[in-house]
């Protein structure tokens, strides 16, 4: 098993002059993924239980497209345009723990901004399509860009604070889960304080009565533990889709009838919002504040928005000092489309799959 920064190692395998594109190689490495998950919730709190299942099952994490970002960021890196910007994802089909190669193709290389494509395959099927924007990410000065245009940041009363309620230096790590194979080189801290807001009693649910609604909310801190493995623009796709999503977070009595499901994502859109500072007395080099709300849910489809800020300090180390929220960053943020899916679809997939060999 090999932590982050060497599971996102992947290598040109041409040069585009030689085609239309260039291609990049790589293994993905399964210990990065997260297989299928049975789950089950009681009352308010969701009580989740997981079970492994056949290995042609898989669902399609954040790493898969922390893949896709690296391939460009190798792309653009001796460009005037190195930094992502924004990435649009369509999961086309589920990934597995093998050979790929990833295609990156210049749609166009404009004056600001470079557009370009990026596709995954694996035994020559297209699994991930992405469109991705590279520019220069710059820092803030003054309330403004170095290179150009208007930045909100505090102090001012309209620019958004970092969400997480708890401070990482008192953050309790909890047990990860039993399927994230990874769970050796992270940490994961949920706040209670943001958890607690889901219950049926909390003022935030709604009636005739209520304007909008805040829906359900999630968030937490993360760390990686390797000390070889800090916050890079590479690991942002990875840690958008750390979180606890939508069905997870519902009481039994709001979802009747779903039973053993699992929640691909179909599509994602990141934003790379900021860059990420340096390690500092401020800002920790191996941790962030994840912050995930959702609102809606349709026929299965439901919508999922992270937030990912910079923290200052990695957990359970450092104190907590007055103004330490006004220094944090947000440095990325996501809205996906995921899908409820029924257990028992993939397990006849597999099986087919299974009988095909």
């Amino acid at each position: 098993m090999a932590p982050f920064n060497q599971a996102v190692n992947i290598k040109s395998a041409s040069r585009e002059e030689e085609g239309e594109y260039r291609i990049y190689t790589g293994t993905v490495d399964p210990d990065w993924m997260l297989r299928s998950v049975y789950q089950t919730a009681v009352s308010a709190t969701p009580i989740l239980s997981w079970s492994p299942l056949p290995s042609s099952i898989w669902i399609r994490l954040g790493y898969i497209l922390a893949l896709l970002v690296e391939a460009c960021i190798q792309h653009q890196s001796k460009t005037s345009h190195p930094d992502p910007i924004h990435v649009t994802a369509h999961y086309l089909r589920s990934s597995q723990p093998s050979e790929f190669e990833i295609r990156v193709r210049i749609l166009r290389a404009g004056r600001s901004f470079t557009n370009l494509t990026a596709d995954l395959y694996q035994q020559g099927t297209v699994t991930v399509s992405t469109q991705q924007i590279f520019g220069v990410n710059s820092t803030p000065s003054d309330g403004y860009t170095q290179s150009r245009g208007f930045t909100l940041t505090p102090p001012s009363s309209y620019a958004r604070r970092i969400p997480l309620y708890t401070h990482p230096s008192t953050a309790v790590p909890q047990f990860a889960r039993d399927v994230w194979k990874f769970k050796p080189y992270i940490s994961l801290s949920p706040d209670p304080v943001i958890f607690e807001k889901n219950a049926s009693n909390h003022p935030n649910r709604t009636n005739a009565s209520t304007i909008g609604g805040t829906g359900l909310e999630w968030g937490a801190w993360f760390s990686f533990r390797d000390k070889g493995d800090e916050i890079t623009k590479n690991s942002l796709p990875f840690l958008v889709d750390i979180f606890a999503g939508l069905p997870y977070l519902m009481p039994r009595s709001e979802r009747p009838g779903l039973g053993i499901s699992w929640f691909p994502t179909m599509v994602l859109a990141l934003e790379f919002k900021a860059p990420i500072p340096r390690f500092s007395a401020e800002h920790a080099n191996r941790t962030v504040g994840i912050y995930y709300s959702a609102k809606f849910v349709n026929d299965g489809r439901h919508d999922g928005n992270v937030e990912v800020w910079t923290a200052p300090c990695n957990i359970g180390e450092g104190k907590e000092v007055p103004g330490w929220r006004e220094k944090q960053v947000c440095i990325a943020t996501a809205t996906q489309m995921a899908y409820i899916v029924p257990m028992e679809v993939n397990l006849v997939q597999a099986r087919k799959r299974k009988n095909k060999l």
